[in-house]
């Protein structure tokens, strides 16, 4: 536009003086050596006009045909630098897209057109990361770290390379050399800081931290979640061997995020140390009412060393009163009360939460509440069996794994403050015991065949003189004398066991119970053998007679059901899963040891 205007205020300017000069003619008149040359001022004008516009184009051609040379060589050089730009964009379009083959062609050849500048050689690495030629493109970066204005690109692809094949020294060189010439450049700051962290260089990733915040990598208020961890992590450090400074830590965590478990609970032992119970107590209660924790209670309970067990209780219940019906703090008032064997505070406590959906560590509290109150071993029992399948209660969780500690760096991506105490997810049901369950459901219970299981032979001839001793499967009964006649218990029109069953005084020498301690077949009796005999042996003498098979299964080899009316009360056999009776149960007249070592 402004071109425009000025060819238009030109040809105005020219056409007024020509207008001028045509308003006023005159003339002109030359003598040069004899000769005389008259014209108009018009013409005069004109024909300087034309030899000014001549010299001009004969100017022009000379000066175009000096300078041929020159202009047909950078014609050649534009036309060169155009084809390697083509070559380079079709290169990073190849890289983008994947195409090895043509990735690599464009980088030879925009590489051969351009030469040694940065994008070739950038084009070129990565061309070379795409195939997988890493020593390539190690030298590629290499030669642009060399240079001052490519030095941070080059670092950051020898950066990269290292990251790849796990040379983690390296990396942290590179990314140490990158936040030195660029303080501001993103990837090296969070690199270093994620090197420093993960070594336990807690006062170098805190710096590094704050050079990040002020170059504007990380925001200042997701910036302060990680310095409380840092410093928590410099607190448990120095806990045993500079309490001054880990406390100066811990309560500046504290400050930072009142809602860091750790922080508050370090911070409260390392004020205890020093008998500030009160400033110890406040930093407990102020992360309580944000985040109860069973780890709060505990460093709450045992604030004031020395305190009784109904001191800690009275303690710890006003912590629970700080948060109202929350689980946690019902939860800690029954493992208080427990130690204080108020068993009625305990249940009180529990009472809510056993009656809805009961957590794992509900129902442990209420078997170890049933245990050593009562001894109820089948209460105790039940509530085990219930935390089996019960609820998960809150764990530290992090990167969807559970841990049993809090940690400042989680082990999976190493992110600082990545921890979270938080109900875990339910794991998948196992296939496995699926398939287990659906054959067992789909099968009905073995029962041995009576016929299958191997009688005592009813001819005593064919029975060896032995004795069979099988060892007792609970404690031993010592058995009462027999006053049975031997010889209708080896009766021959019935096998052994039967006659066993219905011999007089059977169920009194127990011989058909479960509680033997011996089996013992006996053979060759004389026939005229005397029953008094038996009766005058001791106790500790007289053996119980043989259990046999049928005996076992519950029916004779007739059909019926071979018990007499004393065996029917007689308690059955253990089951195999029955663990027997529990240390407890012994009449040692010791003192009961707690059953649970649950907390």
């Amino acid at each position: 536009m402004v071109r425009v205007l000025g060819f238009v205020v030109f040809a105005f300017l020219i056409s007024a003086g020509l207008a001028w000069l045509a308003d006023r003619p005159g003339s002109i008149v030359l003598n040069w050596q004899g000769y005389e040359i008259r014209t108009s001022l018009m013409l005069a004008a004109v024909a300087v006009a034309v030899i000014i516009v001549a010299v001009l184009v004969v100017w022009a051609l000379v000066r175009a045909i000096v300078r041929a040379p020159k202009s047909f060589e950078s014609y050649l050089g534009r036309r060169r630098r155009d084809r390697g730009y083509q070559a380079l964009s079709d290169g990073m379009i190849a890289v983008g897209a994947g195409d090895v083959a043509a990735a690599g062609k464009a980088a030879s050849e925009s590489r051969t057109l351009l030469g040694a500048e940065p994008l070739p050689l950038l084009l070129s690495a990565q061309a070379a990361q795409l195939s997988g030629d890493g020593a390539a493109a190690r030298t590629a970066f290499e030669t642009l770290a060399a240079e001052k204005e490519t030095k941070v690109l080059g670092l950051h692809g020898l950066f990269i390379e290292a990251r790849r094949q796990d040379q983690h020294a390296a990396a942290r060189h590179f990314a140490e050399q990158a936040v030195a010439v660029a303080p501001r450049i993103g990837w090296a700051g969070t690199a270093l800081f994620e090197y420093q962290s993960r070594a336990g260089e807690w006062l170098g990733a805190m710096r590094v931290l704050e050079a990040n915040v002020r170059a504007g990598i990380v925001d200042k208020q997701a910036a302060k979640p990680q310095r409380a961890a840092l410093l928590t992590a410099r607190a448990l450090e120095l806990e045993a061997g500079d309490p001054q400074e880990a406390r100066a830590a811990a309560l500046e965590a504290h400050r930072l995020d009142s809602s860091l478990v750790p922080a508050a609970a370090v911070a409260s032992r390392l004020l205890s140390r020093i008998s500030d119970f009160r400033r110890a107590a406040r930093v407990i209660e102020t992360t309580w009412k944000v985040r109860p924790h069973p780890d709060l209670a505990d460093a709450y309970a045992v604030l004031r060393p020395g305190d009784s067990v109904r001191d800690r209780l009275k303690r710890v219940r006003r912590l629970a009163d700080l948060r109202a019906n929350h689980p946690e703090g019902a939860k800690a008032l029954a493992r208080g009360a427990i130690d204080a064997h108020d068993w009625d505070t305990a249940r009180k406590a529990l009472d809510g939460l056993a009656k809805s959906t009961p957590s794992e560590t509900v129902c442990l509290l209420m078997a170890e509440i049933e245990g050593r109150q009562h001894g109820d071993e089948g209460k105790v029992r039940m509530w085990l069996a219930r935390a089996i399948n019960a609820p998960c209660d809150a764990a530290w969780v992090a990167d969807g794994q559970v841990y049993d500690q809090w940690a400042p760096i989680t082990p999976a991506s190493g992110t600082v403050g990545g921890f979270t105490w938080d109900i875990p997810p339910e794991p998948p049901p196992s296939r496995v015991a699926i398939e287990i369950e659906a054959d067992y459901a789909g099968e009905p219970p073995e029962v041995a065949e009576p016929d299958a299981v191997p009688q005592i032979e009813a001819n005593p001839a064919a029975i060896p003189t032995a004795q069979v001793v099988s060892e007792p499967a609970v404690k031993p009964v010592p058995p009462e004398p027999v006053t049975a006649d031997i010889d209708a218990a080896v009766a021959p029109s019935k096998p052994v066991s039967g006659a066993a069953d219905t011999a007089p005084g059977a169920g009194d020498s127990g011989s058909g119970k479960a509680e033997a301690p011996k089996a013992e077949v006996v053979t060759d009796h004389p026939p005229a053998e005397p029953a008094s005999e038996g009766a005058s042996e001791s106790p500790s003498e007289a053996a119980p007679k043989p259990m046999t098979a049928a005996a076992t299964n519950g029916a004779g080899p007739d059909g019926d059901d071979g018990q007499s009316e004393d065996e029917t009360n007689t308690p059955s056999p253990p089951s195999p899963d029955d663990p027997g009776p529990l240390p407890d149960d012994d009449n040692s007249g010791g003192p009961r040891r707690r059953r649970f070592g649950i907390f």
